[in-house]
């Protein structure tokens, strides 16, 4: 309810898309800035309104009637159960399987090993920054907030690679790390807060079995599925048709990984990624090839726009406590040190068999965003002491993370790449 009306799903849509095409607009005509972070930075700032207007007018209901509504959309499973299918299907469309082949043992170190070192650094020095600031937070629910800030986003990720000169390799190799660790980190993540919860106690082995079930399981669906996909489109020559299956493929698989208890996430990177370099090139003719592309390509755009405007809306959402923005600054050189350490050390193992370059830490690090999926992931948390926490800190290093490590890492790259030829 917003004072005496309902907020349908179809509402809550439709305001969302409103709000984006107008900062969109805003923002394409008279700032310029990348659309992730344009939209990220105007969310914020509408959010900053909200709660000065009711400061200016004490008697003003804006900011508990915005609450309400931003209540009214349960933003984990808008994103985990709705989004994050079509993005991710969508960006592994664009990946050039070539390229990520020869960069595919280090994708699958750091979107698992990676990803775990991360969760226990993030958990370790979380525990101790939260104690510092007189706001501890439990070593279990630390390990949780390292699960969930530790895969980086896909749609932040892809975003910002697309403005940069990174060779092919990495730049594939970037992609497709980003698109798979974060299934693993979900998982990674369910099984730490069952833990946490008292639901299921910890054992090594379980974990391991249930990680393999999920991630794995999520692996074949999705290789089943692109195939699928691939020989009905093969069969026919219609691009109509074709974009259907392509739905089909998304919203069916999503949904029958959820049934089967698999990662739907690396089901449908999977599937994209069999449909966006098999399906388009052999099974598809130009025309139809080039529909199916723009089709995915407006569904990103479109999804991206309202997903990081919602994420800058979210402040809203965080108890107004200075110690949570101590905690939450804090935060972010603890990720990035992590992030640090969970890049070389798989980067490291695999010299013997593959090298990606002198820019590859920095741009796996730098360029490694965090987005929706850990906001999401955030959001999704019980009530208690460390949901604030978590969730505050999150917040601050998603923003960090998008508007100065997205809005600088070209100069970045540069910098290093300047350096490195300097050097040589």
């Amino acid at each position: 309810m917003i004072g005496h009306i309902t907020i349908t799903p179809f509402d809550a849509a439709a305001i969302l898309i409103v709000l984006a095409a107008i900062l969109g607009y805003i923002n394409r005509r008279f700032i310029g800035l990348p659309p992730s972070i344009g939209m990220t930075i105007m969310g914020v700032l509408a959010s900053l309104a909200v709660i000065g207007v009711d400061l200016v007018l004490p008697g003003s209901t804006v900011n508990a009637d915005m609450v309400r509504f931003l209540r009214a959309i349960d933003f984990r499973a808008t994103l985990m159960d709705g989004m994050l299918s079509f993005l991710l299907f969508a960006g592994a469309l664009h990946i050039d399987w070539t390229a990520m082949k020869r960069g595919r043992l280090a994708v699958l170190m750091l979107s698992t090993f990676g990803v775990m070192i991360s969760t226990g650094v993030v958990g370790g020095g979380f525990f101790v920054l939260s104690a510092a600031v007189g706001l501890p937070v439990p070593l279990v629910w630390c390990l949780v907030f390292g699960a969930l800030i530790s895969p980086t986003d896909p749609v932040a990720v892809m975003a910002v690679l697309k403005r940069t000169s990174v060779p092919p390799t990495l730049q594939a190799t970037v992609a497709g790390e980003s698109l798979y660790n974060d299934g693993v980190g979900v998982v990674i993540f369910s099984i730490i807060l069952a833990t946490a919860l008292g639901s299921e106690t910890f054992e090594p082995s379980k974990a391991l079995i249930l990680f393999a079930q999920e991630a794995g399981g999520g692996l074949l669906l999705g290789f089943g599925l692109g195939w699928l996909a691939f020989a009905a489109m093969h069969s026919i020559d219609d691009y109509n048709v074709e974009v259907l299956i392509s739905l089909a493929v998304v919203m069916g698989g999503y949904t029958l990984g959820r049934w089967l208890h698999i990662s739907g996430p690396v089901a449908m990177a999977t599937a994209g990624l069999i449909v966006g370099n098999h399906g388009v090139s052999d099974a598809m003719s130009d025309k139809s090839g080039e529909y199916l592309l723009r089709f995915w390509s407006l569904i990103d755009e479109i999804l991206n726009t309202v997903l990081f405007l919602l994420i800058g809306l979210e402040v809203i959402a965080i108890p107004a406590d200075a110690r949570l923005l101590i905690v939450g600054l804090g935060a972010i050189p603890l990720v990035l040190a992590a992030r640090l350490v969970s890049v070389v050390i798989p980067l490291t193992a695999l010299l013997p068999w593959l090298t990606l370059g002198a820019l590859a830490p920095t741009t796996l690090v730098w360029g490694g965003l965090r987005g929706g999926i850990s906001v999401a992931l955030a959001l999704g948390l019980p009530e208690g002491p460390a949901r604030s926490t978590a969730l505050a800190a999150t917040y601050i290093i998603v923003l960090f993370s998008v508007i100065v490590q997205g809005g600088s890492i070209e100069r970045v790259l540069r910098w290093r790449e300047r350096r490195t030829t300097d050097s040589s």
